[in-house]
Order: structure tokens, then sequence, then C-alpha cells
């Protein structure tokens, strides 16, 4: 998931993990404080399955990284031998894998149509007048059609822009497309529509995908997860997201990424450039509205990207909410079926295990690998409500666990955000 809230800035630096995690996921601290991770996948330690991303793909960086090692097979394993001695790079064949991992432009270019389209359809039903007698597709809209339109308008530009984080995620891995300029492209763009910074978040990315649900080293469990009612209804709301990424976005525009390892000092001038870039972009914007007296940039970008916000907590909240801190990629991390529209819009996130396990899959990829990995998931939900319920039923076990959440202070400094 990807939460944000807000907080005063820790100024504790990232220590090295503990001596149990540095075993599986062999971690080389620099003196920089920025981990380089030796990703050649461990021989598995009795009931783990190691999961051979814990560490980031090729794409997910400007630098080069060492790819896993694969295992050569002549089919995908069967999955009759104890999943818990089953090396990861085991799980696809090179075989399945390599013809998997080829890029496309045309599958990209389909999928961000839709999502243009949807924003188009939603932008033209909630710009209606209000009064009636607006035009939609050659055909005036009666007074009546115009508000239930409107609405549906709004829900459809709403959870387009919010949901535009999808969008930014995939090319973010530069997978969505074959060009590598595309991608940069796509998930800038993407970036600006759902108020997120992707050369800031590509950066944030790798290291939820090498420290997946590790307490003390993940970002993203910097917060606590919501044990109760109201906590779980204002995670829901969006309203510590908005606080926390207009504090992050504050902090990188004046260059303070002191308080984020993941942003090594090399990098830190080109994130802090997109941020103002993005900042310009959104400054025109609001000079647009001025002049024009329309409220151009609340209308149609914050307070439809608002009403979006809480359908996309309540997806993200899934991807692992609930499941084993461990270093586990077969554990940690949920799959969700799910409607097919919603499943478009989310850019095939909901098949998350799979994203996890293999960063380096195309989005358009997942649902086959989803077939050829079914076997050895273990947490798998028929869908968002049914997970939600079981959230519900017991809000208290989704706590970290008390030991480590206590010292996560210690180790990872409270402003590292999503």
């Amino acid at each position: 998931m990807h939460r944000a809230s807000g907080g005063a800035p820790a100024t504790a630096s990232l220590e090295p993990p503990p001596a149990s995690i540095q075993t599986s996921l062999s971690p080389q601290w620099g003196a920089t404080g920025y981990p380089s991770v030796d990703i050649t996948p461990p021989k598995p330690a009795p009931g783990l399955v190691q999961q051979p991303v814990g560490e980031p793909s090729p794409e997910l960086l400007d630098a080069p990284l060492r790819t896993p090692a694969v295992t050569r097979t002549t089919s995908a394993p069967s999955f009759k031998q104890p999943l818990s001695v089953l090396p990861a790079s085991q799980l696809l064949s090179s075989e399945v894998l390599s013809s998997l991992n080829q890029r496309r432009d045309r599958p990209g270019l389909l999928q961000l149509s839709g999502h243009l389209g949807l924003l188009l359809l939603g932008g033209l039903l909630w710009s209606l007048p209000p009064k009636g007698g607006g035009a939609l597709a050659g055909m005036v809209v009666p007074a009546p059609l115009v508000w239930p339109l409107g609405l549906v308008g709004l829900l459809l530009l709403g959870h387009g822009l919010a949901f535009a984080f999808c969008a930014m995620h995939e090319a973010g891995h530069r997978t969505a497309f074959a060009s590598r300029a595309l991608n940069d492209s796509v998930a800038w763009w993407a970036g600006v529509l759902s108020f997120y910074n992707a050369d800031f978040y590509r950066r944030y990315h790798q290291w939820h995908h090498r420290y997946t649900h590790l307490v003390g080293l993940d970002p993203e469990l910097e917060d606590q997860p919501p044990t109760t009612w109201s906590a779980y209804l204002l995670e829901l709301s969006g309203l510590p997201w908005w606080i926390g990424k207009i504090r992050g976005h504050l902090a990188g525009l004046r260059g303070d990424f002191g308080t984020r390892p993941y942003i090594p000092a090399d990098a830190a001038p080109a994130v802090r450039r997109s941020l103002g870039l993005q900042f310009a972009v959104y400054g025109l914007l609001a000079l647009v509205s001025l002049i024009g007296a329309n409220g151009f940039l609340f209308w149609y970008w914050l307070l439809p990207l608002a009403v979006g916000q809480p359908l996309l907590r309540f997806v993200l909240l899934a991807e692992h909410g609930g499941c084993p801190f461990v270093a586990d990629g077969l554990r940690n991390t949920r799959t969700t079926h799910t409607l097919a529209p919603l499943r478009r819009l989310m850019w095939n996130m909901p098949f998350h295990a799979e994203h996890h396990l293999y960063p380096s899959l195309p989005f358009h990829a997942l649902a086959a690998a989803h077939h050829d990995l079914r076997p050895g998931l273990t947490v798998v939900a028929p869908g968002y409500l049914a997970v939600h319920r079981g959230f519900l039923a017991n809000l208290a076990a989704l706590a970290m666990p008390a030991a480590e959440a206590a010292g996560q202070s210690d180790a990872v400094p409270a402003s590292l955000r999503s």
C-alpha cells in the first residue's frame, strides 16, 4: 500500500537491518548509508520461499542492477514439492519468464488511451451546464439529467485522476511500454495528475520492493496501519495522504532529502528539478483559473482527485494489509480478484503478488503469470469487499508486531512517505 500522513520529520538515520534480515536480503551498507544489495537469490531457509524481487528490477532505476539468477528448467514447476523448499527462481521457468517479459508498446498505448478516454468522458459530463441545455455527442441534455450525469462525470473524472497513480506505478517500472522515453513521460504526467512525483516515487518504490513488508525497512510501514474504526475511516478518507503529500513535496522543493535515504545525494538535484517542474504546471493551471475566474484547478483537479481517493486508499490497503511481516514473497503480498473494469483502471495491479515476485513483468503479462503462479500463492482474496470484511472483523490484527514497531523509529525516519 502507499500511505502517507503528517508528523514532524525525524532526524534519526537509517540503521543497518538486523542480522536476521541481513541473512535473507544480503544488504551491503556503504559509506553513504544507501544500501546496495546482492540480489543473487540466496538458498532459502527452511519454511521460507525467498522472493526473487525483494530486489528491484533493472528497469526501476537509472543505475544498472544485476538481475536475479534464474534456474533453467524445461517447464514450469508443478508445485508438488513443498513450497517451503522451492527456490523462488524456479516459480517460473526461464522460457516462460522470457516470454512474459517481452516489452510492447501496443498494450500500453491501448491501456493509456482507455484511461485518457475515461478522463475525457468524466470531464465532459462534469462540465455540463447546471441549468441544462448543454450538448453531449451532438445531443442537447435535458435539465433533469444534468445533475445525475454531472455526478457520474465527477466520479469518472475523480477515479481517473486518482488511479493515474497506477499508470505512474507501471510506467515508473519502465515496463508498461517498450520505449524508455515513453515510460518516463507517461509516468511523470500520470504523477502530475495523481499528485505524486514519478522521479521521487521510483526511488522510494525501489526500497519497498527490496524490503517488502519488513518492519523498520519497508518505508511503506512508517505509519501503523489502521487498527480502530476511526483510524480506518480516516485512512480511507485520504486526509492523511494529502497531509503527507503536501509535506513531502514541500520538503522536496527545498531539496530536503536528508531523512529519505532512498534519495541518494547524486539523485537529489534531479528529483528536486522534477518537483519544481511539476509545481510549475500546477502554478500555470492556478494562473489560468485566476485569469479566467473559473476555478478550473479546483473544479477539475483538486475536487475530483479528492473524490477519487477513498476508492484508491480502499484497494491499496489490501495489497499488503493483514499479510505476515516476513521476507517471503508468497506470503507478504496479496493478489485480489476483482471486476474487470476495476482491474483495468488499476493497470492490473490487483495481481500484486505476481508483480512483487517478478516486477520486471509488464502489467499486461500479469494475468498470464497469475495462471502459472496461482498454485503457489498463499494470500489470494476473492474480492476487495471480502478483504475489508476480514479487516473489519479484527482491525487490531492489522497492527505491526509490537516489539518491532516500537523500535522502528530508530531504524526508519518518520518522514518516509509514499
